[in-house]
């Protein structure tokens, strides 16, 4: 692929006259700065010298002990667009840093390394806050997933070295915003920590970006980011070749473009009714009989008159923390508690249960509807489990975290699938709930709201992060589930943030902070119609992950012929085909 390998790109070796790695551009004959000799002259399609540019030997991306540091700390700046600094507008700049050392790097192995310590920092600038709980541990789990940014940073050295055609600059602007989704897909997956932190969800406040959000969900929210990352390392990049500016202009042209006609064109669903749903969070009880304070404090604020004639009280996660079956008490009060509020109770059970049909025994986090009869049959066991903190993958390698951590002591017990339930007293009005990680997860509300649910609800517990980030970053996570579902989201908590958005994933009214020990009601709208996320699903990582294999197969396909018209391969030349 020329792009990737020829047309002024660095090569497998480090490539052009810099074989000690001192020019930062590698195979480009001085990257960067376009110094020394280029032998196959690939960035000027001709043989001969380019022009001395200044001399460069104090720089200090030069220096082997500058640039890894440098590189941690480079991975760990979008950080600061997430909650708590929230900074959102930094997310298009944060990039630009690490993929300008990324593209002078004058080895594909040093990128590979600084790709890899730059994910370590990411990782752990994203999750400081799980110190308490895994301690030292995090820090290899940082370094494991850290492995996952090394393809996107070989694919930013590839594409941005030196100073790129215009050709392989607009494949810059597809391919490596399609590299980092891989990185972000990847990492996912629930047993590596699944999708929290990713680089679209830090535009939760964005009403253009919410609006991108409802069209290819999260994953197109931070393709968009990423292009336009890519987009300035261009303009930042390319003043001594015009073509190269221009395609980074192109590239943030396209990018507002897209965003206002998915402002101006993705449908909205249409509102025909409304919720009143009352959020619980009792704060912070602490002692050795918490769970049963915790219950009655919840119990109190549930009775208030300000909340008789909702449609809905939610509870935190673990609000609950004894089987309702075998403590009929608890389960007495709460009924009366939805009777004299006059609206159903969606309270949450942690505890261990009987084996009862093909649900065996163990402990399971249940979403309970109880309402002025009792409970109503409905019942949701949570499905995606929060690595460590509620199982140990591969416990009998890794079972020693818990003596390091908070890890799970014991399993908790998954469910078998989501569920939406109807709401009493609301005739064909269907709830989805979700509990605490699971919101993380875009496919989980997704499926909800394709299913007929007209609110989805989540039920957290971050009590054991009370002064970090966390409570602000999982708050945040329900804006993007109602961009992209078009449905509202209350998310309930013991301790804070609690909040409710709108379909829009707007603000329904003021989050209950951390310190709040109190009870607050969401007005939200009952809506109709589908979003396109919710219709066609992540067809941006489908995209992304066929431009990335059509890169390759057209790569390929080059190589193959510049072999067979050359008669050698990068043994004989000393440099890969197509230089």
């Amino acid at each position: 692929m020329r792009f990737l390998t020829g047309s002024g790109g660095p090569t497998a070796a480090g490539g052009g006259t810099d074989p000690g790695g001192t020019g930062p551009g590698g195979g480009d004959g001085g990257g960067a700065d376009g110094a020394g000799t280029d032998p196959g002259a690939a960035g000027t399609g001709r043989s001969g010298t380019r022009p001395a540019a200044p001399s460069g030997a104090g720089r200090w991306y030069r220096r082997p002990g500058a640039r890894l540091p440098a590189a941690l700390l480079a991975g760990a700046l979008p950080a600061l667009a997430f909650p708590a600094p929230s900074l959102w507008w930094w997310a298009y700049g944060a990039l630009v840093p690490w993929m300008l050392l990324l593209r002078t790097a004058p080895t594909g192995r040093r990128a590979a390394l600084e790709g890899w310590l730059g994910g370590l920092g990411l990782v752990v600038a994203l999750h400081h806050w799980l110190l308490p709980s895994l301690h030292v541990f995090l820090l290899p789990l940082a370094a494991l997933l850290g492995v996952l940014w090394i393809p996107w940073a070989l694919l930013v050295r590839a594409l941005l070295a030196g100073r790129p055609r215009a050709r392989r600059a607009a494949a810059a602007l597809v391919l490596v915003p399609s590299g980092w989704l891989l990185s972000e897909l990847a990492r996912s997956w629930e047993g590596l920590g699944g999708p929290w932190g990713l680089l679209g969800a830090s535009q939760w406040q964005v009403p253009a970006v919410l609006r991108v959000a409802s069209v290819g969900g999260v994953w197109l929210a931070g393709l968009l980011v990423v292009a336009v990352n890519t987009a300035l390392v261009l303009l930042l990049t390319g003043p001594r070749s015009p073509r190269v500016a221009v395609a980074g202009a192109a590239g943030l042209a396209v990018c507002a473009a897209g965003t206002v006609a998915a402002w101006a064109w993705a449908p909205q669903p249409r509102a025909y009714g409304a919720l009143r749903v009352a959020v619980v969070q009792p704060g912070v009880v602490a002692g050795p009989d918490s769970v049963e304070r915790r219950f009655t404090e919840a119990e109190r604020l549930t009775r208030q008159p300000a909340l008789r004639g909702v449609d809905l009280v939610v509870w935190g996660e673990s609000g609950v923390g004894a089987d309702l079956d075998a403590r009929p008490d608890l389960l007495r009060r709460l009924t009366a508690a939805a009777r004299e509020v006059g609206a159903p109770l969606l309270v949450n059970v942690d505890a261990r249960a009987d084996a009862r049909g093909d649900r065996p025994a163990g402990i399971y986090k249940s979403a309970v509807l109880v309402d002025g009869r009792g409970p109503t049959g409905d019942r949701y066991d949570k499905m995606r489990l929060v690595p460590f903190g509620e199982y140990v993958p591969a416990r009998e390698l890794l079972g020693w975290a818990t003596s390091v951590g908070r890890a799970a002591g014991e399993d908790r017990r998954r469910g078998a699938a989501p569920v939406v339930m109807e709401l009493p007293g609301r005739p064909g009005v269907r709830i989805g709930p979700l509990v605490c990680f699971e919101s993380a997860f875009p496919d989980m509300s997704r499926y909800l709201a394709g299913h007929g649910a007209d609110l989805i609800v989540v039920q957290s517990a971050t009590s054991s992060f009370q002064d970090s980030w966390a409570p602000a970053q999982h708050a945040s996570l329900g804006a993007l589930r109602a961009a992209e579902t078009g449905r509202p989201v209350v998310h309930a908590t013991l301790t804070g943030q609690s909040a409710g958005y709108l379909p829009s994933g707007a603000p329904a009214g003021p989050p209950l902070g951390t310190s709040a020990r109190a009870a607050t009601v969401y007005g939200v709208p009952l809506v109709t119609g589908r979003t396109l996320f919710v219709r066609y699903g992540p067809w941006p990582v489908y995209a992304a992950l066929s431009a990335l294999a059509a890169a390759g197969l057209v790569g390929l396909a080059g190589r193959g012929r510049r072999t067979a018209r050359d008669g050698s391969g990068p043994g004989v030349s000393g440099r890969p085909p197509g230089r």
